[in-house]
């Protein structure tokens, strides 16, 4: 699966759960680590377990392996390694304090359409 579609999967398994202010970040002239990072709010610990847990599930279904996940007992961030795409699931709060979006300045941005609106 090409990343870009491996992005689109998570970008859907996140909006199948009302996930809210998705963004989509390309690295891919930034950094050899990843080529895409999705990051998107949950509403409290919970919804923020269940969007990690809905993306891998729906990664898993696809035929992709995550290559790790982080975050997913406490629920105030979870961060899915998928190799050339990570998702990043926070609460508000979290991804008010660190902003991975001024981070990652300079790199081209976009947000899903419709997300959890």
């Amino acid at each position: 699966m090409h990343n870009e579609e491996l992005t689109q999967v998570a970008i859907a398994a996140l909006e199948d759960l009302k996930a809210q202010d998705i963004t989509t970040i390309d690295v891919r002239d930034k950094t050899s680590v990843t080529d895409f990072m999705v990051i998107a709010s949950g509403t409290s610990s919970r919804h923020v377990k269940s969007l990690a847990e809905n993306v891998l599930e729906k990664v898993k279904a696809n035929g992709v392996r995550p290559l790790g996940s982080e975050g997913l007992e406490g629920g105030e961030w979870a961060l899915l390694d998928l190799g050339d795409v990570v998702v990043h699931v926070m609460l508000p709060t979290t991804r008010q304090f660190y902003d991975l979006e001024r981070l990652w300045r300079g790199a081209e941005q976009s947000r899903a359409q419709g997300a959890g609106e």
